[in-house]
């Protein structure tokens, strides 16, 4: 794979909307998380946390604590932190549901679901409507591309991981010094 200074590159107007509207929607979302951390009275990581674990655990594939602090970008210690408030305040409980006893999963309470059910229902109204108003084929496009930028955005991740710092710019392929 070649590098590509993505400020400095020729993109195509498509491309460039493609890329605001995820942008767009990000913030849209991280604004919604905001709201649910008030609904829930909650600070907004917490929220955050929350809701992830929610839609882990409806989705059926519940979450471990490791899992958890990858997803929101928090340190093991900050995690556990996070989810003895959690656990205390009422909103999960941890339970040992695998074979390996020492594996984690993290479940919303039934009070904590509900609450937060309730806040997608209101809050959420829009966006279902938007879903259900969509073409099956633009939905299938839609999530492909979304698929890929998440595919993309996972292996960048991953190889930034890998290596300790970034490269020098001075050793960066197709860029010259002044």
């Amino acid at each position: 794979m070649t590098d590509l200074d993505p400020l400095t590159s020729d993109w195509a107007p498509e491309q460039i909307e493609v890329m605001q509207r995820l942008r767009d929607w990000a913030i849209a979302f991280g604004e919604l998380n905001q709201h649910l951390a008030s609904w829930m009275d909650l600070p907004g990581s917490d929220a955050l946390a929350l809701g992830r674990i929610v839609f882990a655990a409806e989705s059926g594939t519940p979450l471990s604590p490791a899992q958890l602090s990858r997803q929101i970008g928090m340190t093991s210690g900050a995690t556990t932190v996070l989810l003895n408030r959690l656990e205390t305040a009422g909103h999960i409980h941890r339970s040992r549901e695998s074979s390996d006893r020492r594996r984690v999963t993290l479940r919303p309470t039934p009070a904590a679901r509900e609450r937060a059910g309730r806040f997608l229902t209101f809050a959420g109204t829009e966006i279902a409507a938007t879903l259900r108003g969509a073409a099956p084929g633009e939905l299938r496009g839609a999530a492909d591309l979304l698929a890929r930028m998440t595919a993309a955005a996972t292996e960048a991740t991953e190889r930034l991981a890998r290596q300790k710092r970034l490269p020098d710019a001075s050793s960066s392929r197709g860029r010259t010094g002044s």
